[in-house]
C-alpha cells in the first residue's frame, strides 16, 4: 500500500497503533513495526525521560523497522518534564513524534530542524486546522467512537473525517471505530489516507496487559461503553463497570460533585492495576466502541494482514458496485 502516510512514516502499510498509556510498551510496538505498520512508545507511560530513553533501546533491540513516540500534552498542576522527552525523542533519532492533548507549538521549530515528523491528534476540525498552521505533518482525526477522550463535540468519525479531509491540505489519520479492513476501506473512502487503533490492538498476544482484560474486550458488545468525566469537560470513554458506574453516580449527584470526590476512582495507577492484574471490575479500562468488532485474540501480525487483505477486498467489493 502507498499513501502519503506510508510515505510520511517508511512503513509498508499505513497503519498507526495509538499512544496508550501503560500499553504502548517496547513489546507492543515492536511486533507492530515487525508487521508493516508503526508501532508507538507512550512515553509517559516510563516515569523519567531516561526510562523512554531505555524503553526506545530495548525497542530498537527488537524490531529494525520504523516506531514512534507519543507524548500527551496535559494542563497539570506540576506537568511531567515535557522538554526533556522531546530531547530524548531527538537524542535518540526518533523521525515521528505524535502528540496529543494541548497544542506542541512550543516544540515545534526544535523538532523540525532535527527532522522529525509530527502527527497530531485532535477530536476537532478547528483544532486540527490550527495543527496545520502549526506546521505539523499529519492529523490523527478522532471520532466520538474512540477510546481515551473523545472531546465535547460528539461527532463521530463518519461526518469529522470527510470534512476534515474537505478542509485540511496536510494527510489525515482516521482514529476511532476502526478494527479491522471494512473500517480501513471506509476511511479511504471517507479521504483519510491512514488508520490510526488503540482498542484493537490491546486485544493482541504482544499487548502488555492480562488475558482476562484482553478476554473482557472480546467480550464486550458495542453498547458496552461508557462516558465519564462529561461534567468536568474532560469526556473518557470506558468499558463500562463497577468503577465506571460509580464515577458516573458521583457526577450526577443533585448536590454536585468536585474532581476530587472521583480522583481515587479515575487515578491512573489504579487503572494501571487492573490493566496488569486482570481484575476488570477493579478500575476503569479504557475502550472504544469498536469493542464490539473485536471477536479474537491475534498476534499483531496476523491482524495486521487481515485487515490489509480485508481493506483490499472491501475497496474491490464496492467498486463492482459502483459499476
Amino acid at each position: 500500500m502507498k499513501t502519503r502516510i506510508t510515505e510520511l512514516l517508511g512503513t509498508r502499510y499505513p497503519i498507526v497503533q495509538g499512544g496508550m498509556m501503560w500499553v504502548g510498551t517496547a513489546e507492543l510496538a515492536a511486533a507492530v513495526s515487525n508487521a508493516g505498520a508503526l508501532g508507538i512508545l507512550t512515553a509517559l507511560t516510563q516515569s523519567t525521560p531516561e526510562g523512554l530513553a531505555r524503553e526506545i533501546d530495548r525497542c530498537r533491540s527488537m524490531t529494525d523497522q520504523p516506531f514512534g513516540v507519543n507524548l500527551t500534552l496535559l494542563p497539570t498542576v506540576t506537568p511531567p518534564p515535557y522538554a526533556d522527552y522531546v530531547d530524548v525523542v531527538i537524542d535518540k533519532g526518533i523521525k515521528v513524534l505524535e502528540t496529543a492533548g494541548n497544542s506542541p507549538k512550543a516544540f515545534m521549530d526544535k523538532l523540525k530542524q532535527h527532522g522529525v515528523r509530527v502527527i497530531h491528534k485532535c477530536t476537532s476540525v478547528r483544532h486540527a486546522l490550527s495543527a496545520e498552521r502549526l506546521g505539523v505533518d499529519a492529523v490523527s482525526i478522532d471520532g466520538f467512537e474512540c477510546a481515551g477522550h473523545p472531546g465535547e463535540d460528539d461527532v463521530a468519525g463518519l461526518v469529522l473525517i470527510p470534512v476534515a479531509a474537505s478542509k485540511l491540505r496536510i494527510p489525515i489519520i482516521a482514529s476511532g471505530g476502526i478494527a479491522d479492513g471494512r473500517g480501513m476501506a471506509a476511511a479511504f473512502a471517507l479521504g483519510a489516507e491512514g488508520v490510526n487503533m488503540g482498542t484493537r490492538f490491546c486485544a493482541t498476544k504482544e499487548a502488555p496487559i492480562h488475558d482476562q482484560i484482553k478476554q473482557a474486550y472480546v467480550d464486550a458488545n458495542e453498547c458496552d461503553t461508557q462516558l465519564i468525566l462529561r461534567s468536568f469537560r474532560n469526556t473518557g470513554r470506558v468499558l463500562k463497570n463497577a468503577v465506571s458506574d460509580e464515577v458516573v453516580a458521583i457526577e450526577r449527584r443533585v448536590e454536585g460533585c468536585e474532581f476530587a470526590d472521583v480522583q481515587p476512582l479515575v487515578s491512573g495507577q489504579r487503572g494501571r492495576a487492573t490493566l496488569q492484574s486482570g481484575e476488570a471490575q477493579a478500575g476503569l479500562v479504557w475502550a472504544g466502541q469498536v469493542v464490539g468488532l473485536i471477536d479474537d485474540i491475534p498476534t499483531c501480525a496476523e491482524l495486521i494482514e487481515r485487515m490489509v487483505v480485508d481493506c483490499r477486498a472491501s475497496l474491490s467489493r464496492a467498486s463492482a458496485w459502483a459499476t
